[in-house]
């Protein structure tokens, strides 16, 4: 996905907002600047962390952050379960939720408020839109042998647990993977929130081998190329992950929620609405 000028802008205040080391925000701009047409946000993000190394050492610890929202979705675990079971379409039900745990993003929002994220379960009735995609999504699901789900946060992913038991007992010839990201960024899920959320009991854990909020193909270890390659339905959740794998050449299915300008602008949605979309 392009970066646009506003969004570029957006990735420099940011770095600005973090520090004033002038020698550091110069290449910064500089990576900005000079990027590619190809490059992506993420990809973008990634190269600055790398400079951040460089002059400041090992970047923010989020790991108390990711135990809290891990932790605060494992604790509502069971009463979603109950209540997805109980729905009419239990499939559909998990996918609404897992949806709104994409809101536990500490990258794309300027704060993190739990009790906003709590109050999203007030609405977990699908848009019409996204209806038309759950039909095309069941039906590739219904002719597929192996479903690859590419994960994003923390908490979101204890959603995408329970996601993946419903799709399971609906599909059980379905060969289930999933994708987290190879090393700590940011408050992203990595092999081992997939461990201690035990994502990992229900389906294979691959990751993207580096500290990327996104997929980019040609960074990624061999296994886990092969997985994407050889997956005949693709999940990815998240704005990073959009913001990667759109426009690549793939069909892909993306849920996320909208959680600024770019995002809103781009699909014509009011902040923080579920989106479920398809790609050819």
């Amino acid at each position: 996905m392009r970066i646009s000028p506003t969004c570029a802008a957006c990735l420099y205040d940011k770095q600005k907002h973090k520090t004033d080391n002038e020698e550091y925000l110069k290449e910064v701009r500089n990576i900005i600047d000079n990027r590619k047409e190809s490059d992506t946000s993420p990809y973008l993000v990634w190269l600055f962390g790398k400079v951040h190394e460089k002059y400041f050492g090992a970047p923010a610890d989020y790991s108390d952050i990711k135990k809290q929202y891990n932790d605060l979705v494992l604790s509502m675990e069971e009463a979603l379960r109950e209540e997805i079971e109980q729905s009419k379409d239990p499939l559909a039900a998990s996918l609404v939720m897992a949806g709104i745990g994409n809101y536990i993003d500490f990258g794309a929002m300027n704060h993190v408020d739990k009790d906003e994220f709590l109050s999203l379960f007030a609405e977990k009735e699908m848009r019409e839109d996204d209806r038309k995609t759950y039909a095309s999504f069941l039906a590739e699901c219904e002719k597929g042998r192996i479903f690859l789900l590419i994960c994003d946060n923390c908490g979101e992913i204890v959603l995408d647990r329970l996601f993946i038991e419903q799709l399971k007992k609906r599909f059980p010839h379905l060969s289930v993977k999933a994708l987290v990201r190879g090393r700590e960024v940011l408050n992203d899920a990595t092999p081992e929130d997939a461990h201690y959320t035990g994502l990992d009991k229900v389906c294979e854990v691959f990751d993207n081998g580096e500290a990327m909020a996104g997929t980019v193909y040609d960074l990624m270890p061999a296994e886990s190329k092969k997985a994407l390659d050889e997956a005949d339905i693709i999940l990815a959740k998240g704005q990073g992950n959009y913001e990667t794998l759109s426009g690549q050449g793939r069909h892909l299915f993306f849920s996320l929620l909208c959680k600024c300008d770019l995002f809103m602008g781009r699909f014509n949605v009011p902040r923080l609405t579920r989106m479920f979309v398809e790609e050819k």
